[in-house]
């Protein structure tokens, strides 16, 4: 009963980047003020820092799903601002982070346990997050009814699969998804909900959809050639 009733008065927000359709998650502990921000994106750093100072919290850490190739991360720039440090999974191609997390490890923020889940496949290194043990931010493995892509950054739909299917839905059905990316004005949805509505898993075996995500025909991120370098440097800029 202790989790519930702390669970409701600790912070949590949801904020959108319009460019990138991107979702980056706010969260802090009540108590001690101690900020995370996951997946923060460059142009979007300002608004981010005013809402903390708003908000009276002290930014901890900057935490990424994986490699980006649709924008570049803000955590540089946070970085460099607030000296919180920069989390990325493990096997991620970023020597410039302060801490790599493993699967299943608890990354603590107050008294908010945040728990590692590896969930690679949109690419080789990609992590979900389980936060205080009733949301899980699924970064771009699993999307409100949809998924990331598989075609590119050593990307993998028989790898996407399983991490779906027995890393995410072997969760309580009752643990609310918030994705990475939004393209369809949706903002929240379950694990229970995804497990039965979500067309991209429901129905298919391992090998059908394997075929479904290797049949997609989709262009590239627009800023692939400048997001996926700059995120390696996490998100450090470098002008020719």
């Amino acid at each position: 009963m202790a989790r519930h009733s702390h669970s409701e008065i600790w912070l949590f927000r949801q904020l959108f980047d319009q460019e990138s359709n991107t979702y980056t998650y706010l969260t802090a502990d009540p108590e001690t003020k101690a900020a995370l921000l996951v997946d923060p994106v460059l142009e979007q750093v300002n608004r981010d820092l005013k809402l903390i100072h708003e908000l009276g919290l002290k930014l901890q850490f900057c935490l990424e799903t994986h490699i980006h190739a649709d924008h570049i991360t803000g955590t540089a720039a946070l970085r460099a601002k607030t000296e919180c440090q920069g989390i990325v999974p493990e096997h991620a191609h970023a020597a410039c982070a302060d801490r790599y997390l493993q699967d299943g490890e608890t990354l603590t923020l107050g008294t908010i346990p945040i728990q590692a889940i590896a969930t690679p496949g949109h690419t080789d290194s990609h992590n979900a997050y389980l936060v205080n043990r009733d949301r899980v931010l699924t970064g771009d493995a699993l999307f409100i009814r949809g998924c990331g892509r598989t075609d590119f950054q050593s990307g993998d739909a028989g790898t996407l699969y399983d991490s779906v299917t027995q890393k995410l839905f072997t969760l309580p059905e009752e643990i609310l998804v918030y994705p990475g990316h939004d393209y369809r004005g949706l903002t929240l949805s379950s694990i229970g909900e995804e497990k039965q509505w979500n067309p991209r898993f429901k129905g298919r075996d391992r090998n059908t959809f394997i075929e479904f995500m290797n049949a997609l025909d989709l262009p590239n991120p627009q800023k692939i050639m400048e997001a996926v370098p700059a995120n390696e440097r996490c998100g450090q800029v470098i002008i020719a």
